[in-house]
């Protein structure tokens, strides 16, 4: 059951620039086990944070010495609250550098020395991209509204990441193309397996699964979310197990393309070799080693009378957001 009004409600912020959504603990936890290789002798940047209220500054710190962390580097907006949930406004941007050193083993941000940044801490200040050199990983939750941009500057300066994003970010221009590229992937957890976002006192809560918790936070939750990566994960080596065997009367062809309509993944038959629309939740069980992403019925900047680019059709009528795949392991196919 979709989480009615919250998904919609995560498509107004956007549209209106409303970018206050923190993270759970419990969904960082959640996600960051899968990873924990990755962090030894690293440089963390959390570069959407403040290290005050930020639930990532919390997990990097407290589990620093058990990561093997190098250093981590957290900044936030001048905007950011000293109370998130507050309207009172900062009136500096701040960082904070750790290195694991705090008073009685607990890293309390108030004992961590907090400098103040000269500009504002956008993400794209030239400060912030200095401490973005330095870092080896950056995670983080970062504004919804500016996604796209922030990707291009991880690109950018080649830097690992693990961030939370939109699903509907897949089909985005240049995000799709990364991903057709096997430059970025879906991490772990994604859509209902978010417990949700906590959102400051002003924002209203929409949805049946909106809720005050056992803390008095405000929890708006979504069935849109996950987490985008380019650190190797085990289940992106995974073979998708198939079973079904192609039999044109189950698969129809689209009318404007020479690709059979998969509708759900696990329906991928075993034994075809031509082109595949299947839902964009394929990318979950995406192996690069096993299928090759094609195109996508979104990609407006393709040729439409190529194999794939704006629309797919069946009887007339367009289906939903499809991505166009093959299987690698059948047999290369040519097009013209």
């Amino acid at each position: 059951m979709q989480r009615k009004g919250s998904v919609k409600y995560l498509h107004q912020a956007k549209s209106a620039k409303n970018d206050e959504f923190y993270t759970i603990l419990s969904d960082i936890e959640k996600e960051l086990r899968h990873y924990k290789p990755h962090f030894k002798n690293k440089i963390v940047f959390c570069n959407c944070d403040d290290p005050r209220v930020s639930n990532f500054f919390h997990y990097f710190s407290y589990n620093f010495k058990q990561l093997g962390l190098k250093k981590l580097i957290t900044t936030c907006y001048k905007s950011i609250n000293l109370d998130s949930f507050t309207e009172n406004k900062s009136e500096k941007a701040i960082y904070l550098e750790y290195t694991g050193e705090n008073k009685n083993n607990i890293p309390d941000p108030e004992e961590i020395e907090i400098k103040h940044l000269k500009g504002d801490g956008d993400f794209r200040s030239k400060e912030c991209i200095e401490l973005l050199k330095q870092a080896d990983i950056v995670i983080t939750n970062p504004p919804f509204s500016l996604f796209r941009e922030y990707v291009e500057q991880l690109i950018k300066y080649k830097k690992k990441f693990l961030i939370i994003g939109n699903w509907n970010a897949i089909v985005y221009k240049g995000i799709f193309r990364l991903i057709k590229e096997d430059k970025l992937w879906i991490g772990i957890n994604s859509n209902r397996n978010f417990s949700g976002f906590i959102v400051p006192k002003h924002y209203p809560l929409h949805g049946t699964e909106a809720r005050i918790d056992e803390n008095g936070n405000r929890i708006v939750s979504s069935n849109n979310t996950c987490w985008f990566t380019n650190l190797d994960i085990d289940k992106r080596n995974e073979d998708l197990i198939l079973f079904k065997k192609y039999d044109e009367n189950e698969y129809p062809k689209y009318d404007n393309y020479d690709a059979i309509e998969v509708s759900k993944t696990a329906d991928i038959p075993i034994d075809y070799s031509g082109v595949m629309g299947v839902p964009v939740t394929f990318l979950n069980k995406y192996n690069p080693q096993q299928f090759e992403i094609l195109g996508s019925n979104r990609d407006v900047n393709q040729d439409p009378n190529k194999v794939y680019g704006r629309g797919s059709l069946l009887n007339g009528k367009e289906t939903f957001k499809r991505l166009f795949i093959r299987n690698k392991q059948i047999g290369r196919i040519k097009w013209k």
